[in-house]
């Protein structure tokens, strides 16, 4: 266990201070929680400032382009059943928003850090982490981002060598061959639904061959490890083979493989996972993903849905038709301006749901459904898309900034 926190040099003090107070006037301007701007002035006064932070934490870090957020929620819930946790809970997840949310958590036992994956191996060697959890990789914003298999090889080359435990996804090829370069694995059959971005071998570039559960290359003789933890349907096996059921409040097959690595994170920490699972139960909804409001007299469930991945994710958790549909899409500088991946998405899932589209780039969405067959509306915003949907509760997808709009429209 990492000791109590030790007291801050005056530098480190004052950035804090001033941190703190440049974000409390963002907030009383409107302008979001703060979080950012106020990391990014302690930074500047005290560029140390993340590693003196997080001196006296137990520190995890999780990454992924999928599920981080999800993630970070049921991990933190997971080990508050052994002490206090600080956590970037609202997904500021770059150095600034971390340091932000650490510079709150003095009291702390435990940091359960969200990090944006273009700078994983960067925070890690900040924080000092004693483990770190990897989900998935799959294209994502790739004007910002740029290929995944570039993003695998930062990863296995930041990370060389860690201390940290890594929990790794062993069905995400990508991730496999991200962490082979640590020497402490625990790995889980946390499963793959989306597997467009890992059809060739990151270690020499041959084809893929995917037979049944498995993964391998014919070429070089990479191949999926030996798991230790796995997702079974609504249940967790870890590695003696007991098998502990998934209860969660939050919907899909997605959130149980989260489930399943948080599991094993915090079994690494010391948690039992009986204990974690039952703990993970209280998350209810992340961020206003999940949630069901009212709006116009309507049900609206908010989903989030940022990349190919998560659309195919969250196509999973509607009901079949005649459940209305709302498509929003935007393409603003925390969405990538790249809406290229629009099309690697199945549409046709949403055959016969009446659907309605909105968005910055709802054109651009327009036309890929023109091209998928398939029946929409394309409406000038929200209101209008709720109250020209048919009855029932509508199901309102949309990509990052533009799930954001939806939150602030309906004041939630």
């Amino acid at each position: 266990m990492a000791g109590n926190a030790e007291p801050l040099s005056p530098r480190a003090k004052l950035a804090v201070t001033a941190g703190k107070a440049a974000a409390a006037v963002s907030r009383a301007a409107g302008r979001g929680s703060g979080s950012v701007i106020g990391g990014r002035v302690a930074l500047k006064l005290d560029p140390d400032l993340l590693a003196r932070l997080a001196t006296h934490l137990d520190v995890v870090l999780v990454s992924a382009t999928n599920g981080k957020t999800t993630t970070t929620r049921l991990l933190a819930e997971a080990l508050r059943a052994n002490g206090e946790v600080v956590s970037n809970a609202l997904g500021a997840n770059m150095p600034a928003g971390i340091t932000s949310a650490l510079a709150g958590g003095s009291e702390a036992r435990y940091g359960v850090i969200e990090v944006d994956e273009k700078y994983l191996a960067g925070v890690a060697r900040d924080v000092k982490p004693k483990a770190i959890a990897l989900l998935n990789l799959s294209r994502d914003q790739l004007d910002r981002a740029a290929e995944t298999r570039m993003l695998a090889e930062k990863w296995r080359e930041g990370l060389a060598g860690s201390d940290a435990v890594i929990i790794a996804n062993a069905d995400d090829p990508l991730i496999t061959w991200a962490a082979s370069s640590c020497p402490t694995v625990v790995w889980v059959a946390a499963g793959q639904e989306w597997k467009d971005d890992a059809w060739s071998c990151p270690s020499c570039g041959g084809v893929l061959q995917r037979p049944a559960e498995d993964w391998f290359c014919g070429e070089c003789g990479f191949r999926r490890p030996t798991t230790t933890w796995a997702l079974s349907g609504d249940h967790v096996i870890d590695p003696y083979g007991s098998a502990w059921p998934i209860q969660l409040q939050l919907p899909g097959r997605a959130n149980k493989s989260n489930a399943a690595v948080s599991a094993a994170a915090a079994a690494a920490f010391g948690v039992d996972p009986k204990v974690a699972l039952e703990r993970m139960y209280k998350v209810q909804a992340v961020a206003g993903r999940y949630d069901v409001v009212q709006f116009h007299d309507r049900d609206v469930r908010l989903l989030l849905a940022k990349n190919p991945a998560g659309w195919l994710e969250t196509f999973s958790l509607i009901d079949g038709p005649p459940t209305p549909v709302i498509l929003s899409v935007n393409a603003r500088g925390a969405d990538g301006t790249d809406t290229s991946w629009l099309w690697d998405v199945d549409y046709t899932r949403l055959a016969g749901h009446p659907i309605r589209v909105i968005g910055d780039r709802k054109l651009d969405l327009a036309v890929r459904l023109e091209v998928a067959g398939l029946e929409f509306q394309v409406c000038q915003d929200f209101d209008e898309a709720v109250r020209t949907s048919p009855a029932g509760r509508i199901e309102a997808i949309a990509n990052y900034t533009a799930f954001q709009d939806l939150r602030r429209r309906v004041g939630n």
